[in-house]
C-alpha cells in the first residue's frame, strides 16, 4: 500500500510509477490480438479527434506562433486524455513497454508484436477519421486551407528535422503518460496530460500518430503532398518517437528506478 506524501499530496511516487509501468507493459503485450487491435483503432481515432480540434483552432490564425498555437495544443490534448482515461492502445505511449522488456518481463518478440499491431490499428483509426472528415464536407470550408498548409509544412521537413522533432515529441508524450500514472483521480490524470502535450504542440514537435491524421486530412483538402512525402515523414518521425519514448523516458527511468534501485 502506497503511503500518502507528507505534504498531503495523494500521488504515487516515481518508484511506484515505474512498477505501474512494468505491470502495464506486461498486461499490454498479453492482450488478445482482437482486443489489442480494436483498442489501437480507437486510439488512432482519439488522437485524430484531438488533431481535428487543433486544426480548427489554427484556422484563421498564424499556425506557427503565438498564444493560439498553445491553445491548439491544449485542445489537442483531448486525444491522449481519451486514450488514457477512456482506455486505448497508442503506439507512442507503448514505447514505455521497453521498461518491462529490459527487466525481461516481456519478450522482445512480444514487444515487437504489440508495436506492429498497435501501429497498424492507430493508422486505420487516424486515416479513417480523416476520410470521415472529408466526406462530412467540413474540409471544403476554411479549415480545409489550414489542413492543407499543415500537411505541406510537415511534408517539407527534412529527414533529420523530422527525426529530431519525433524524438523530442515522444519524450513529452511518454512523460505525460508517466505523470498521469502518478495521479489517483481522473482530474489529476487530465491535468498531468495537458501540459506536456500542449508544450510539444506549441514547440512544433512531430507525433507519428497525429501525422497519420493531419497529413491525409491535408491531402483530402487539396494539399500538394504525395504518398512518398507522407511515407518519408512518417518513417523518420516514427523512428524518432521510438528513440524519444523508449530511450529518453523508459530506459532513463529504468536506470533510476530499476529493481535494484527501488526507493
Amino acid at each position: 500500500m502506497s503511503e500518502i506524501h507528507p505534504t498531503g499530496i495523494d500521488a504515487y511516487k516515481p518508484s511506484e510509477i515505474a512498477n505501474l509501468v512494468r505491470v502495464a507493459g506486461v498486461a499490454k503485450v498479453h492482450l488478445p490480438l482482437v482486443n489489442m487491435f480494436t483498442l489501437a483503432v480507437l486510439a488512432g481515432a482519439f488522437i485524430a479527434f484531438g488533431a481535428v480540434a487543433f486544426s480548427m483552432v489554427m484556422t484563421g490564425t498564424d499556425p506557427g506562433f503565438g498564444p493560439s498555437r498553445f491553445l491548439g495544443g491544449v485542445v489537442f490534448s483531448l486525444g491522449l486524455i481519451l486514450v488514457v482515461v477512456g482506455g486505448a492502445e497508442l503506439f507512442t505511449g507503448n514505447a514505455l513497454i521497453v521498461m518491462a522488456a529490459v527487466d525481461r518481463l516481456v519478450a522482445p518478440a512480444e514487444l515487437l508484436q504489440n508495436w506492429m499491431v498497435v501501429y497498424a490499428g492507430n493508422f486505420i483509426g487516424a486515416v479513417g477519421l480523416a476520410a470521415a472528415m472529408a466526406l462530412s464536407g467540413m474540409l471544403d470550408g476554411p479549415i480545409g486551407a489550414t489542413a492543407a498548409s499543415i500537411a505541406e509544412a510537415k511534408a517539407a521537413l527534412g529527414s533529420l528535422e523530422a527525426l529530431m522533432r519525433g524524438v523530442l515529441c515522444n519524450v513529452l508524450v511518454c512523460l505525460a503518460v508517466w505523470l498521469s500514472l502518478a495521479a489517483r483521480t481522473v482530474t489529476g490524470k487530465i491535468l498531468a496530460i495537458v501540459w506536456p502535450i500542449a508544450t510539444f504542440v506549441l514547440l512544433g514537435f512531430e507525433h507519428s500518430i497525429a501525422n497519420m491524421y493531419l497529413i491525409p486530412q491535408g491531402i483530402f483538402a487539396g494539399a500538394t503532398v504525395s504518398a512518398a512525402d507522407f511515407a518519408h515523414n512518417l518513417f523518420f518521425v516514427t523512428i524518432g518517437n521510438i528513440i524519444g519514448g523508449a530511450g529518453g523516458v523508459a530506459l532513463a527511468y529504468r536506470l533510476a528506478y530499476g529493481p535494484r534501485s527501488q526507493r
